[in-house]
């Protein structure tokens, strides 16, 4: 089970910075996709990292603004949002996935996220003065 935290309320230009914790498995072996999805809009997919390599990908939404990363000793994803914006505004998820190069690649770059799983609660973010 993975549980999103981290969430609250900042002002636009301000920075937050996501946990995605796991429990009862280790997230070393699985690519961990971060997704937001704001009332009314379909899911998006923000962020990727891999198991192994650590590779990332970032939608161009966010790119240049948000970061992931993992911490392997408190088996934690990060997603670190600098730059904020209203439009930022979202619930946002973790997930995992298969630990393989289509993953990060393919699949999340091109929106397909049937392979991901074990989503857990996920944590709101909202921008806004």
């Amino acid at each position: 089970q993975l549980q999103a935290s981290g969430g609250g309320l900042v002002q636009p230009g301000g920075s937050l910075r996501l946990s995605c914790a796991a429990s009862g498995f280790s997230l070393d072996y699985y690519a961990i996709g971060w997704f937001r999805q704001a009332p009314g809009k379909e899911r998006e997919g923000v962020s990727c990292i891999s198991g192994s390599e650590g590779t990332t990908y970032y939608a161009n939404s966010v790119k240049g603004r948000f970061t992931i990363s993992r911490d392997s000793a408190k088996n934690t994803v990060y997603l670190q949002m600098n730059s904020l914006r209203p439009e930022d505004t979202a619930v946002y998820y973790c997930a995992t996935a298969p630990d393989t190069i289509a993953t990060i690649s393919l699949l999340f770059p091109n929106h397909q996220f049937d392979a991901f799983g074990s989503w857990g609660q996920g944590t709101q973010v909202t921008v806004s003065s």
